[in-house]
């Protein structure tokens, strides 16, 4: 669980170190010691159910928090890095990954992608046909040095939100399993090329059933199983199973817990865990989410049919999956005074929480009952430690706000870091054109 009092303290150090201003009115904070424990969660889980000495490696997904230093701090804490496009490559090899920790997953992998994969020997899931006939082309008949794999899709249906359904009948991720012709495929593609030993499923995140994940990974097994008996060998020799574990965005609760799901898959795969395969996962919010806060400066406070409303300063540009999906994607709200303590008087009064981005839409709560909001408070938006720092909206060309981690063991007061500084406006002005 997330500390609140961790939280509430790291608010203070925020704003004792790097006040809320008119430049800067918006931060976010990670808390370091939350991703550490998330951390060692993962990996006590899968300790828990794997034989002894079975290789598993513990991937993050880069694109659920796109920072150097992050992707830092969880190599340090024994998760290596999943990436999908070129640039979460370099993120990646600039935080120091060897490239035995990086798996490169990706739909739309070009050929210089695919070459420069295959000459850092990082491990490499290939999406469909055409893409495997591209590493044919590349590799001239040489094993590649690093692991290959296929991404299949195990079409065992979606969840409650759609976009993060990856193993539907139509997805557009790996070979579809269950079409015409796609299993012999894939067991062609095995015995033709003795170097391709991995299969690779991710079924989908949040919204997904664990239950519907387990399945997706059942199919995967049972797919190598069949290749391995057809090779006569042990020709696929791991399972990258994905992540997409989903997370609670009700309370501090870490549910359901990396524990919960690694009990489930081995009650649904046995023979996941019997040593015969290593294992690779590609956890991503599960890791962070719960971990992070942001931090903004309430401007204005007005009134419109009955309904009071808090202009912020956080809005689409740092939320915007809550702010266009709201249903799907809903964030508690934290009040705060302007001196950093937190205001929890006076009756909950009903009222919308609106960003500064020039759309009537651009609500990231609607209706919620909270402290009465004033001019110069301040409103943390929980749980958005994934995706919410690093996938900036640039509507209305605002900056994006510094990162801080934070540390607040003991009783003493929070310690910060900075993971990124706040962008400035020349900074902003050079990204859309300026110095052209």
């Amino acid at each position: 669980m997330v500390s609140p009092t961790r939280r509430d303290r790291a608010v203070r150090a925020l704003l004792a170190r790097h006040p809320l201003t008119d430049h800067e009115p918006l931060a976010a904070l990670l808390d370091l010691q939350g991703v550490r424990d998330a951390a060692a969660e993962l990996r006590a889980a899968f300790d828990e159910v794997t034989a002894p000495e079975q290789p598993v490696l513990h991937t993050f997904a880069v694109k659920a928090g796109s920072l150097v230093p992050v992707l830092r701090l969880l190599d340090g804490f024994g998760i290596g890095c999943e990436v999908a496009s070129p640039g979460e490559l370099a993120l990646a090899r600039a935080a120091g990954l060897a490239p035995d920790r990086i798996v490169l997953d990706s739909p739309a992998k070009t050929p210089t992608e695919l070459a420069e994969a295959l000459a850092l020997g990082i491990a490499l899931n290939v999406d469909n046909p055409q893409e495997l006939a591209r590493l044919d082309a590349l590799t001239a008949g040489r094993p590649p040095a690093g692991p290959v794999g296929v991404r299949v899709n195990p079409q065992v249906g979606g969840g409650a939100i759609d976009a993060m359904s990856t193993a539907t009948a139509t997805s557009k991720f790996g070979v579809a399993l269950g079409d015409p012709g796609a299993r012999a495929w894939v067991l062609r593609a095995f015995a033709d090329r003795p170097w391709l030993t991995r299969l690779h499923c991710h079924v989908g995140s949040q919204g997904m059933p664990l239950e519907r994940m387990a399945a997706g990974v059942l199919a995967t097994w049972e797919l190598a199983e069949e290749i391995n008996a057809a090779a006569g060998r042990r020709q696929v020799d791991t399972l990258d199973i994905g992540g997409g574990l989903p997370v609670n965005f009700a309370s501090d609760e870490h549910t359901p817990s990396f524990r919960d799901y690694a009990r489930l898959l081995r009650r649904t795969v046995p023979g996941l865990f019997d040593g015969r395969y290593g294992l690779v996962t590609e956890f991503g919010r599960a890791l962070l989410a719960k971990s992070g806060f942001i931090l903004a400066r309430v401007e204005y406070t007005k009134s419109a049919g009955g309904r009071p409303i808090a202009v912020t300063h956080a809005g689409a540009q740092v939320a915007v999956r809550t702010v266009f999906v709201p249903e799907s994607w809903p964030l508690r709200v934290a009040a705060y005074r302007a001196d950093g303590s937190p205001k929890t008087d006076g009756p909950p009064v009903r009222q919308d929480v609106a960003g500064p981005c020039c759309f009537a839409g651009d609500l990231v709560a609607r209706d919620r009952p909270l402290p009465e909001l004033e001019p110069g408070d301040l409103v943390a938006l929980l749980d958005t430690g994934a995706y919410y720092f690093s996938n900036a909206f640039g509507y209305n060309a605002l900056p994006r706000p510094g990162v801080y981690g934070y540390s607040a063991d003991g009783d003493g007061p929070a310690v910060l870091t900075t993971l990124r500084r706040p962008q400035t406006m020349a900074e902003l002005v050079a990204e859309y054109g300026g110095d052209c």
